[in-house]
């Protein structure tokens, strides 16, 4: 009697392991279903990221912000909540910054079976030297947009044409505190990267003299505004440059003589993703060569991959826009992580935004 006893305790014991095990595997499987992604506006196709769910069955969810200050604003109140994303896209620059107060955790490149489709030039940079936490997207440089129906863009070369009385209400600047700080610090003869606060006053100084000029600050469809109509001239990206051109041919895209914005956007996984391998999943999807070209052609973004370029027609693989000149990537100047002086600029650029 007292064996069948042990023998139901142990059998009902087992059946309570197995149960809970499973339950476990299932919540486990259930998390792993979903990959919450945080990214700029307009930067991956959604019919993409449907193809990625299709193969994978993870399902994406997938929000967007204007600029990396709102991203790292997000992502530090969700730190605490564990609610936050499994896959974000910051600058440069917000990459070091973000390293640096371990908020990111390392790539594994060993799970990416397309990371040889990134050209060696545009690894190891400063912010993250040998790539262990973020691998690059996308880059680019930001320049002049002009709308030759009403401006001659021969008579444009520099950022300071810009300041130009006869553009009152006609410009665009991006939303985005250090491209805009950026084309001031410049003008002044100062490094972008400054984190001198007296450079950083005079520099907006200078742009509080912009304002009147000013109709919009927009980093989440720039291309928009000139296709519409709303602006002449102003701050863009090139690849929103080579979409507002396929709208309207009389929209030209200028590098200033100063230097354009040189900029990266990353693949980044924070430290507080729930899903990282799907994640790496992700990445690894996107550095297809084919899914890469999509990228290029419909979102109009440089994406540093060597496949998707041999896959393009020459005549957008050729594009100036698309593809930034090896001279003007040269000259333009990577904004790089300021530390504790990112306050300063913040404070100086709610300042301007408010006056």
């Amino acid at each position: 009697m007292e064996v069948n006893k042990l023998k139901k305790f142990f059998a009902h014991s087992l059946k309570n392991l197995f149960l809970s095990t499973t339950a476990l595997f299932a919540v486990s499987a259930f998390a792993n279903n979903k990959l919450y992604v945080y990214n700029w506006t307009d930067y991956v196709p959604s019919d993409l990221v449907a193809q990625f769910s299709k193969e994978t069955g993870i399902e994406v969810i997938y929000s967007t912000f204007e600029s990396n200050e709102e991203m790292y604003a997000k992502l530090k109140l969700t730190q605490n909540t564990g609610s936050g994303y499994d896959l974000v896209f910051p600058s440069s620059y917000y990459v070091n910054k973000m390293i640096k107060e371990k908020m990111l955790q390392p790539i594994d490149q060993s799970k990416l079976t397309n990371i040889h489709q990134i050209p060696k030039h545009l690894l190891n940079k400063e912010f993250d030297p040998e790539n262990k936490y973020s691998l690059p997207y996308v880059y680019g440089l930001t320049g002049i947009e002009v709308n030759a129906d009403e401006i001659d863009p021969k008579t444009i070369t520099s950022w300071a044409d810009l300041w130009k009385p006869e553009f009152k209400g006609k410009v665009l600047m991006t939303s985005d505190a250090r491209e805009v700080f950026h084309v001031a610090l410049l003008l002044d003869g100062k490094s972008p990267n400054t984190t001198n606060e007296e450079d950083i006053k005079t520099a907006y100084e200078r742009l509080e003299k912009l304002l009147p000029n000013v109709a919009t600050f927009n980093s989440d469809s720039p291309e928009v505004p000139y296709v519409q109509g709303e602006v002449a001239i102003g701050m863009i990206w090139n690849g929103s440059a080579y979409l507002a051109h396929k709208e309207n041919p009389s929209l030209q895209f200028v590098y200033p003589k100063e230097g354009a914005i040189f900029w990266m956007d990353n693949y980044a996984i924070p430290t507080t993703a729930k899903n990282v391998e799907g994640a790496h999943k992700f990445i690894d999807f996107l550095l297809r060569p084919e899914n890469a070209k999509v990228v290029v052609e419909r979102m109009g973004f440089s994406m540093p991959n060597n496949g998707a370029k041999t896959l393009l027609s020459a005549e957008v693989a050729n594009d100036p826009k698309l593809f930034p000149p090896a001279e003007e990537v040269e000259k333009g100047i990577m904004q790089g992580d300021v530390g504790e002086a990112v306050d300063i600029y913040e404070k100086y650029w709610s300042k301007l935004k408010t006056n």
